[in-house]
């Protein structure tokens, strides 16, 4: 079993080789996604204007009422609905996805899914 210390150096690596070929734009913004082991982040960003144009977190204390565990699939699965829910109404519809050097499995992959559910394209 690998130690969390070693995990997170090569989780940090593996998110800027992603971030070479990955750049948001007012078009098409990058929709960003980090997890800790309790919480799951996702933020639609304007890398050209260095800005955040929607967020939602299990963090956030509307979906924190609905939640009974912050870090798990049915919490992802919210908060990517919640995140497309916002970009949709910032006048959104098509992101790039930026899995931020995470594997696009479990928590990740119930994100995206989630939000392209709820009418995110990508």
């Amino acid at each position: 079993m690998i130690k969390q210390e070693a995990r997170k150096p090569r989780v940090q690596k593996r998110h800027k080789s992603i971030r070479v070929n990955i750049s948001g734009d007012a078009e098409y913004p990058r929709l960003a996604v980090y997890r800790s082991t309790k919480h799951i982040y996702a933020q639609v960003i304007d890398d050209v204007n260095h800005v955040t144009l929607a967020s939602a977190s299990s963090n956030d204390k509307d979906l924190k009422a609905k939640l009974s565990h912050g870090g798990n699939i049915e919490a992802a699965k919210v908060v990517g609905e919640a995140v497309a829910k916002k970009a949709l109404k910032a006048g959104i519809k098509g992101v790039v996805f930026d899995r931020g050097g995470f594997l696009y499995h479990g928590r990740i992959q119930a994100l995206a899914d989630a939000a392209r559910e709820a009418g995110l394209e990508f």
